[in-house]
């Protein structure tokens, strides 16, 4: 980091990715994404950033850690980089954001209702074939099959190989 009054340089893609603590590919991958851009070329062709790119950086982790996306991140940058938007610009797509991560709490709390119901109804000492959770998951179409614990050679089931049968 730079210590106060200490002047910013042009950055190599390596000291700005430490800088920044990502890894160089992430930089790269911004740039592809065109949410970054290098100020400029060295002479020997490599891309050389500024303090504007670190910055940069930082406002997509911070956008990212609040669960936003690449594609809405660059929407929001180049909002900002619009004289004509207002702080409400802004708002409203944090309104739709906090709107999808509602539903996304939602959705998980319905999954974890049915998860709940699932293990209630596992108790202690049923067989395998009577476990709710296998029968869910493989549907009414396990209902009436037995499990495999061992073949007739005494091998764990998944531990044989399946094979197509060969036709004559």
């Amino acid at each position: 980091m730079l210590l106060k009054g200490e002047k910013m340089t042009e950055l190599t893609i390596g000291k700005l990715a430490q800088l920044a603590q990502v890894k160089t590919d992430t930089v790269r991958y911004y740039e592809q994404l065109g949410l970054i851009h290098p100020a400029q070329r060295s002479a020997s062709g490599y891309r050389l950033y500024n303090q504007i790119s670190v910055e940069r950086l930082g406002f997509i982790r911070r956008a990212q850690a609040l669960g936003f996306t690449l594609e809405e991140i660059k929407e929001l940058i180049e909002l900002h980089q619009q004289p004509t938007t207002q702080c409400d610009d802004i708002g409203q797509r944090a309104t739709l954001k906090i709107n999808q991560i509602n539903q996304r709490v939602a959705d998980l709390l319905q999954i974890k209702a049915g998860l709940e119901q699932l293990r209630a109804q596992c108790h202690q000492g049923d067989r395998l074939e009577d476990c709710s959770l296998i029968k869910h998951f493989y549907g009414d179409s396990h209902e009436n099959k037995t499990t495999c614990m061992e073949d007739r050679h005494g091998r764990p089931c998944d531990a044989i190989e399946h094979t197509e049968p060969t036709r004559r």
